[in-house]
């Protein structure tokens, strides 16, 4: 391929030189050439004799039409034969990874590998359901008596057996100390004569009894018109009675305190009010009363001075030490 080169020196009147050029991988050489300035033809030898005048490649070697991207016909000045490869040059840096192309049809099996070390053992399953009883074994030989262990606990008594037959009678005891005397261990009465002790009681005093009767023992005793001493302790029964002229309560009294289990009353008439009670006592020396309770109406009770008849009437409290 032939181009009017820059690099062309003129070399005498009439041709003007072209230098050669080497070839390369990317286009061929060539070797000098002249151009006619006369004939405008190619050359080999500087005075331009045109041996090519006949050719009727006249076009090609015309310089008007030859061009960089023509190849000119074999008649055109030599082109030196492209040489031989160069040594190739440094790869170039790898391009980025193309798409990963479609998977391949799988290749066949390959041969079964060597058998890996055993994994470790895992947990152990839930136990399964007890199978049936297996047939009972034959007996075995009785092996040696053990050491005998410790008694057990005593079981519940067993039911009564029959009573037996009765046995001869033992000769007797001695005899005991003698108990304390049964009955009455004390006892005393005192009393009142009306009109001769007449009195008049108010609502929370006790009634008077001044007068001595019969006296068993020494654990009860007067204090003084109206109170009685129970020296010891113990249990006594109180029998008392009195004619009044109206309505009204009487109560015993043990140490100044109420004994509200006897009170005894009447709601009208002149009859007597009559009481008896058993009073216990926790202390030696308690003192006992015949009391007109207070906050009765009326507010005072009057012992009655005619009881049918003309002699005086008796008020009493009778004491006995029971125990």
């Amino acid at each position: 391929m032939l181009s009017d080169d820059p690099k062309s020196i003129q070399v005498s009147d009439n041709s003007d030189k072209n230098d050669s050029r080497p070839g390369s991988v990317e286009s061929n050489g060539r070797i000098p050439y002249f151009k006619c300035s006369k004939c405008h033809k190619y050359h080999t030898d500087e005075d331009c004799s045109c041996d090519q005048e006949d050719s009727d490649d006249q076009e090609c070697i015309d310089d008007q039409d030859c061009h960089d991207d023509q190849e000119c016909p074999p008649i055109c000045p030599p082109v030196c034969p492209t040489g031989p490869a160069g040594p190739a040059g440094p790869a170039g840096p790898a391009g980025p990874a193309g798409p990963a192309g479609p998977a391949g049809l799988a290749g066949p099996a390959g041969p079964a590998g060597l058998a890996g070390p055993a994994g470790a053992a895992g947990a152990a399953g839930v136990a399964g359901p007890a199978g049936p009883v297996g047939a009972a074994g034959a007996a075995g030989v009785a092996g040696p008596a053990g050491v005998a262990g410790p008694a057990g606990v005593a079981g519940p008594a067993g039911a009564a057996g029959p009573a037996g037959a009765a046995g001869a009678a033992g000769p007797a005891g001695p005899a005991g100390a003698a108990g304390p005397a049964g009955g009455v261990l004390s006892a005393a009465d005192f009393y009142a004569l009306i009109p001769t002790d007449a009195q008049v009681v108010a609502a929370g005093s006790d009634v008077m009894f001044p007068r001595n009767g019969p006296v068993v023992g020494t654990n009860i005793t007067r204090l003084s018109a109206s109170e009685f001493n129970l020296g010891a302790i113990g249990t006594y029964q109180v029998l008392f009675q009195v004619s009044v002229d109206s309505n009204g309560q009487l109560i015993l009294t043990l140490n100044d305190a109420d004994l509200d289990y006897t009170v005894v009353g009447r709601a009208t008439g002149t009859t007597q009010i009559v009481g008896i009670a058993l009073v216990e006592t926790e202390v030696i020396d308690s003192v006992l009363t015949v009391r007109y309770p207070a906050g009765n109406a009326p507010p005072t009770i009057v012992p009655t001075t005619s009881a049918g008849g003309e002699r005086p009437v008796s008020a009493h409290i009778v004491i006995t030490q029971i125990a």
